[in-house]
């Protein structure tokens, strides 16, 4: 899976604002915006706004959630 791209942030006010190719992907506020801003120092920015969006999961999950294997 290619490593995620086109994710930017800044900070305004006490939010932080995470955009994904120039539009908006999440405002973040309070103590959530506390703690991206001490993760995004430590660890691969791109990743960390991806996953805070909720923009990583792209592929064959529907698909891989219908095969018989999985089916419970």
């Amino acid at each position: 899976m290619p490593a995620p791209h086109g994710f930017e942030h800044f900070v305004r006010g006490d939010d932080v604002v995470i955009l994904h190719h120039g539009i908006r992907a999440a405002t973040l506020r309070g103590q959530k915006a506390t703690d991206f801003l001490s993760r995004v120092e430590t660890e691969d920015p791109q990743l960390l706004m991806a996953r805070v969006t909720g923009n990583y999961r792209r592929g064959n999950e529907r698909s891989a959630r219908q095969h018989p294997r999985n089916q419970r």
